[in-house]
């Protein structure tokens, strides 16, 4: 009898606790993660040092910050006036095409580039930092048919794939233009979202380069069909249009697919099965509103971040529900705002990184400020509140 009533008290009090979450849930809301911009996040480059569209961001396992950039093929000729032969002033010059800064924003590392005994993407898109440090590439010029790791300190250490290869979406042998790379470090697979040229995830050997599975949208087997361009008004498209621009693994085994143009997320299990659909922001065209995905970073990755290049939005979705609770950013040009935010990558402690291409060219610092209740489903520019005496 004792044992009874110790257990009914027990549930009495979880059941108790459980009602007083919901209430103060319907009373406040729901809540979400809140962030300012850091406006001095990082520090200025050394050496005249410029970037050009800034195309992919990854933090390390020590929370230091690693971006790729595509350099002069994207300045203006009198951006880098000091990379003229002769020199026509004294600033400035393209930065290496990988850098890295630590949580201060102070720049640790700088390199890549051409080289010997590897072929560097003819435009470099995305990279990702392995546990160990090693850090892989894709590319998404017209002639990028691989992708490439390197040491932390640029030493050339593998390639799968080739250049000139022209696989397509059924081809196991190579890749054509690759968008983003995804690491599953315990099962030693790599997810490529193969994504500019082909329409598919493609999952290879972390190690051998192998090709183990891929699919399109849906789950289905991948097409090359030409779809044409989106419509809003017509029904799902079945399968994927280019880019299939990132394919991110959850803790909890679902793999998350940016169908970018298509204003759409697919979610599957690891094995390609489809299990769902997220529309966002349907009726934008032209680049789309899907770019790429993160999780939140506590342990059962409640909150997914959502970067909408075309609308200037990171959005953020209750990861069980897909709901979507509020959005911040705006466009423009001051801290806190975008041209064409790209990638975005969550360190440690939550906090947010994101990059801009085509003319954006930076990347910018989203400090994590808890939790707190949803009060507007569009935040706008979340500038400091000091910046503005307003909290």
């Amino acid at each position: 009898m004792a044992a009874v009533c110790v257990a009914a008290v027990s549930a009495l009090g979880l059941a108790q606790a459980y009602l007083q979450r919901v209430a103060a849930q319907a009373k406040g809301g729901p809540q979400a993660p809140r962030f300012e911009v850091d406006p001095f996040w990082p520090k200025p480059l050394p050496n005249h040092w410029v970037l050009g569209s800034t195309i992919g961001v990854d933090v390390d396992a020590n929370d230091n910050v690693w971006i790729i950039h595509r350099g002069r093929a994207t300045q203006d000729p009198k951006e880098i006036y000091a990379a003229q032969n002769p020199p026509m002033a004294e600033c400035c010059s393209p930065a290496p095409p990988v850098l890295a800064f630590d949580g201060s924003g102070k720049l640790i590392r700088s390199w890549g580039g051409p080289g010997e005994g590897y072929e560097w993407p003819q435009s470099n898109h995305g990279i990702t930092v392995q546990g160990d440090g090693t850090v892989w590439i894709g590319g998404n010029g017209g002639n990028d048919g691989h992708v490439v790791k390197f040491t932390s300190d640029g030493k050339f250490l593998k390639q799968f794939g080739f250049m000139y290869a022209n696989a397509g979406s059924t081809d196991p042998w190579a890749f054509r233009q690759v968008a983003k790379i995804f690491l599953d470090e315990t099962a030693k697979e790599a997810y490529l979202a193969d994504g500019y040229g082909n329409h598919r995830v493609a999952v290879i050997d972390m190690d051998t380069g192998k090709m183990k599975r891929f699919w399109g949208a849906y789950g289905r087997p991948p097409t090359d069909e030409n779809l044409g361009r989106y419509n809003p008004t017509a029904p799902p498209a079945q399968q994927f249009r280019n880019p299939v621009h990132c394919a991110e693994v959850s803790k909890d085994g679902l793999v998350y697919v940016c169908d970018r143009p298509n204003n759409r997320l697919q979610i599957f299990s690891k094995d390609g099965k489809f299990q769902k659909e997220v529309i966002v922001a349907k009726n934008t065209l032209g680049d789309g509103a899907v770019w790429e995905v993160e999780f939140s970073k506590d342990p059962a990755q409640r909150y997914l971040y959502v970067a909408d290049g075309a609308n200037h939005h990171i959005y953020v979705y209750d990861r069980a529900s897909m709901e979507l609770l509020t959005q911040f950013g705006d466009g423009g040009r001051q801290p806190g705002q975008w041209y064409a935010v790209h990638s975005i990558a969550a360190d440690s402690k939550g906090n947010l990184y994101t990059t801009e291409t085509y003319e954006g060219k930076r990347v910018q610092k989203f400090v994590y400020k808890g939790l707190a209740p949803v009060t507007k489903k569009d935040q706008g520019t979340v500038w400091p509140a000091t910046a503005t005496g307003t909290k």
